[in-house]
């Protein structure tokens, strides 16, 4: 690794998968971005214990569905660390089990926009950043 320790964003990383992401990167000696849309204190509590175990984490609030918020999202990760090495997809929502024959216009555009216009919102905001076209170290990207 670098002098400079890499830095790791994960969408969705306060809870679930994206919580185990956050942790295993900090193990492995990243500072972490923990995303998180709407529960601060399951990102919170995930930074208070990964900084517990020695690590580096931050808590970034933003709806991967809302361009602003993604945008706003990337400059907190500027700001902070002032790179970006890796990018984790992982924000993604299902709602309530239902049959397709009951789903609103509205669930299924919040889906979409949550699950396929976010991560590629997210992907183009890392490219900037990571891609050696734009001045970066080059990072990786996971969908």
């Amino acid at each position: 690794m670098s002098a400079a320790k890499k830095v790791l964003l994960v969408t969705g990383g306060g809870r679930g998968i994206g919580a185990a992401i956050c942790r295993l990167a900090a193990k492995a000696g990243y500072r972490v971005a923990v995303n998180y849309a709407t529960n601060q204190s399951a990102a919170d509590a995930l930074v208070a214990e990964i900084a517990a175990a020695g690590g580096e984490a931050l808590a970034v609030k933003g709806d991967v569905g809302v361009e602003a918020d993604v945008v706003a999202m990337f400059e907190a990760v500027d700001r902070a660390y002032g790179r970006l090495d890796a990018l984790v997809n992982n924000a993604g929502v299902v709602d309530v089990k239902a049959r397709v024959d009951e789903m609103s216009v509205a669930r299924l555009e919040r889906m979409m926009r949550i699950n396929v216009v976010g991560p590629f919102l997210c992907a183009r905001e890392a490219v900037r950043r990571m891609s050696t076209s734009y001045g970066g170290r080059g990072g990786a990207i996971v969908n």
